[in-house]
């Protein structure tokens, strides 16, 4: 199984209830590499270009809203098999239904304050990586 990326981003939930160190500890332990991580704070038009995948659907003014309420961190992780097993660890969109120990089911409030966003795909781990990233800003390479 070859080595992929995909993007973590800690949202402003994560932020406020200062569980960086907490989630990124949890990170590492499941065997994922951080190749690139900031702080940054979110406009409304970074959020909505971000999600924009969602802008008929009836959460999104409540997603762009939530998402540039405050400091998020985005981080590029990398390990074998990256994207499905980080949407493993970090359980179901809605913490009541996600697994238990998962970082969403220990720390999310609610579906629409949920702690993490994680790349659904490889094809998108690539697309939302490079929202955030240049090429440039990450430290590792895949072999």
């Amino acid at each position: 199984m070859a080595v992929e990326r995909t993007l973590a981003i800690l949202k402003p939930d994560c932020v406020r209830k200062n569980l960086i160190g907490e989630v990124t500890r949890r990170i590492q332990e499941a065997g994922f590499k951080i190749v690139a991580m900031k702080l940054t704070r979110l406009t409304q038009d970074t959020a909505g270009g971000f999600y924009a995948v969602h802008r008929e659907r009836p959460f999104f003014g409540e997603l762009v809203d939530f998402m540039s309420s405050g400091a998020c961190v985005p981080i590029v992780l990398e390990k074998e098999n990256a994207v499905a097993d980080y949407r493993t660890l970090i359980g179901a969109t809605n913490p009541a239904q996600a697994a238990e120990g998962t970082i969403r089911r220990l720390f999310a409030d609610s579906v629409g304050e949920n702690i993490v966003h994680g790349s659904d795909s490889t094809e998108n781990a690539k697309i939302e990586i490079a929202y955030f990233f240049a090429e440039s800003d990450i430290v590792a390479n895949i072999a």
